[in-house]
This record gives C-alpha cells, structure tokens and sequence, in this order.
C-alpha cells in the first residue's frame, strides 16, 4: 500500500468499543495509513458497531450515508457486534464494501489488499464459539483519559441480551499484558484509566484460552493500584453479585482508584428479574450500595435499568422506581427494552406496548436528574480533585471530579490534562458545578 492512503474510523456503542477501534487504528497505522476525522475525504471508511439497541441498527445506515458523501469511491468496512449479529444485513447497505465480525475485526489490514469498490459486501463473520482467544486493546485519544479493556465476552445468559452472540465466552487478557498496556498509556501522559470489558468483574476467566485462571478481578485492580504514573483508575461497570466486599474496600483505601462504581441493576422487582435470568435479587444490590456508602459516603454510584421488559406491570414498574427512588444512588443510565433476535425475552409474553415503555423512561429520567441533583448539592462545600478536558465549549472547560461531579470554570488552555483541588461552589442553572481554585496537583 501507498504511504497516503487515509483511514477514518466511527465507533457506536460502548467504552470497550472506543478501545477496540484505538487498537485496530493502530494497525493501519502501522500498514502506512494515515488517520483522518470521519468527516474528511478518506480511502477507507471503517464502522465499528453496536447491537445493543434498536437505534444503533438505524444509525449504521445514516453513518454509511455520511462516508459516501466525503467520498463515493471510498471503501467501507463494517466490524464488531452488529457485524457478528447481522452480517448479511449490513453488507446489504448500498456502499459497504466488507463485513468483519467478532474474531476477523482485529486483522482487517489482512483483508484489504486492494480497496477496490465491489457491488457486494463481502462477509467473514466466524461461528461465534470460534471467538475464544483474547485481543488486548486500549484507547489513546482523548487525552485526559483511557479505556483499557481486560476483559471480553460473557458466560450470562441473560434473556435480552445479545452480547453473549456477538462476542462470545467470557475470556481475559493476562495479568502481565493488562499491566504492560497500563505503563504505556501512563508514559504517554494520560491521567486516568478507565477499565472496560464486557463483564469485567468476572476478570480472571479465560486467562489461558481456557477456563484455568490465576488471577481474579481483586488480584487486578491491586495490582494496577501499584503501577507508578496513573494518577486515577475507574471501574466502568460491574456486575453486583461480583463487586465484592475486598474490591470496595480496596477502593477506598486505595491511591489511584476513585469512589465511582457503575453498578447494572436493570429491574427493581425480583420477579422481573427472575425473568431476564440476572444472577441476584434486589436485596444483594442494596447490601452493595450500603457497603459502599458506608466505606465511602461520598461515593458516586451509577445503575443501568430496563423499563417496558416483557411483562413488566405497572406495579412492577412502581416497585422499581420506589426502590431507586429510596436508594443512596447519584444517577440512572435508562435502557427503554427493544427486541432483539435469538434472545428467550423476544418471544416472551406479557409484550408492553411502545407508548407505555416510552412514558415508563421518562419517569426514570426525571428521577435521575434529580437523584444527581441531590447528589451533586450534597458535595457543595467540598474540597475534591478535578481532571480538566480539552476542549473549550462556550467559553468554558469541564472537567470530572474523582466521585464523577462535572464541573466548568472559564476556558484557559492551561488547564487541558491537569488536576487541581477545588471547593465546588454552586450549581450553574444547567445543572452544572461551579468552583473555587484551591491548588494544582499537576501540570
């Protein structure tokens, strides 16, 4: 291949995905690509996709839309869960040109030898239980912070969900591996990490391309805790029944890792999840919260929930906004439930009708923005620790505090990448919070 040819990449999904893309980037870069924005001319287009909802399926086509547009010779690459799930789909959209599903994603400079338009989309999509060895990734981008991935796939079953289709067992990246890629992303100046996986808690398993391991999630965040450089490691999202006592408190006697847990709940009513084959009842997720409410009072604790799950009633609904509404949260991330293929809950019954899921949402998102309303004023008059971002939106910087408080003060370039403590003031009319300077801890 030339020296010029140009790649862009665009990535839908979640935190793992954005690392995954990082890692296939660099092996174009390697190949002699040149990395442009998607909205740049480029030789090559390449889509990372996601399943997990209705939407992601509508935007692949409008994002192919967009790459034509900047270039109509271009060649157009469709990888990842959507890919896996869907491939003769994809590949049927006017414009795709190659379809790479859950094991080929990581060696698609294998597969462009020339990027010549075809009127079809070529397909390599494995059978899924081929999906069993491990690809490292992390991502470098966003200056002020990484993903580091340290886990893939998932042994759950749980009966909405597709990931299980889409990526496959549970499998880990090596102790020494996960360590390595935390030392290169600190050398590159980068104050925080953010580990991701599919089911990270169940870190550990398929550590040896079998089910044999050392090591478990607690051995890993010890063991990161360690690693000279990383300012500050969060835990993206962890299943509850994993988030073990020794973790949380690990965490808050910990150097690097900040009080933030995302914990997935998905319903508040036992028979509900009973039906979509979670591995607790509400009574474990409360016993999580108070543990770490009672280690960390200010904590910041995040939860995932699906409303409109097939047979959801308006009580069990009620049972489920009562019972977030009561727990010492900070905010929600609310999944309206959509349907997906090959899963047990698409042919269940007790459908809930569209208009029901959508009005069920929108309560929970009233509840969220005051759940982090609470939150957020609970934390007035603190000292805590700001991580400044890059960019300059309106005048002013963000930034997010260890327990995941966002902040603003007038832009200064100065700030890009560096931690201060500051006194949170008050909280700006759109809903953000305001600060004192009290010292800078780096530069």
């Amino acid at each position: 291949m030339g020296t010029n040819k140009k790649v862009a990449f665009y990535t839908l999904g979640c935190k793992l995905n954005f690392s995954e893309t990082s890692t296939i980037a660099r092996s174009f870069q390697k190949e002699g690509f040149d990395r442009v924005d998607f909205s740049e001319k480029a030789d090559m287009y390449v889509i990372n996709t996601c399943s997990v909802t209705e939407n992601a399926d509508k935007r692949f086509k409008t994002i192919v839309k967009q790459a034509q547009k900047a270039n109509p010779e271009a060649f157009i690459a469709a990888v990842g869960c959507y890919a896996q799930l869907k491939p003769e789909e994809l590949a049927d959209v006017n414009g795709v040109d190659l379809v790479l599903g859950a094991t080929e994603k990581f060696n698609i400079t294998d597969y462009i030898n020339n990027l010549a338009k075809s009127d079809y989309g070529k397909i390599h999509s494995c059978e899924i239980e081929e999906a069993d060895f491990y690809v490292g990734s992390y991502s470098i981008g966003d200056r002020t912070r990484a993903f580091l991935k340290v886990q893939d796939g998932c042994d759950y079953k749980c009966t909405y969900c597709t990931i299980p289709l889409a990526r496959g067992i549970s499998r880990s990246d090596t102790m020494d591996n996960v360590l390595k890629n935390a030392k290169k992303i600190s050398e590159q100046n980068i104050k925080e990490i953010v580990l991701t996986g599919v089911n990270i808690g169940d870190y550990g398993k398929g550590e040896f391309g079998n089910k044999k391991h050392e090591h478990t999630f607690l051995d890993l965040v010890s063991e990161l805790d360690k690693v000279e450089g990383i300012e500050r490691l969060r835990i993206s999202s962890i299943e509850p029944n994993l988030l073990k006592n020794e973790t949380i408190d690990l965490v808050a006697n910990s150097r690097a890792f900040v009080p933030h847990f995302h914990i997935p709940l998905q319903s508040g009513s036992n028979v509900l999840l009973k039906r979509m084959k979670r591995r607790y009842m509400r009574e474990l997720y409360v016993d999580r919260v108070n543990k770490i409410k009672e280690v960390m009072p200010h904590a910041c604790i995040g939860v995932d929930v699906i409303v409109g799950f097939p047979g959801e009633t308006d009580e069990h609904f009620l049972e489920t906004y009562n019972f977030l509404n009561e727990l010492d949260i900070s905010y929600l991330h609310v999944f309206t439930y959509s349907e997906r293929d090959n899963t047990e809950a698409a042919v269940m019954e007790g459908v809930v009708p569209n208009n029901v899921r959508s009005k069920r949402s929108k309560m929970l998102r009233g509840l969220s923005v005051k759940k982090r309303r609470s939150f957020y004023e609970s934390q007035l008059g603190r000292v805590r620790t700001v991580l400044f971002e890059s960019e300059n939106k309106e005048g002013y910087i963000h930034g997010f505090t260890e327990n995941y408080i966002k902040v603003k003060t007038p832009w200064n370039p100065a700030l890009v990448n560096t931690l201060h403590e500051v006194e949170l003031t008050k909280i700006n009319s759109d809903g953000i919070v305001r600060l004192e300077f009290v010292r800078a801890l780096s530069q």
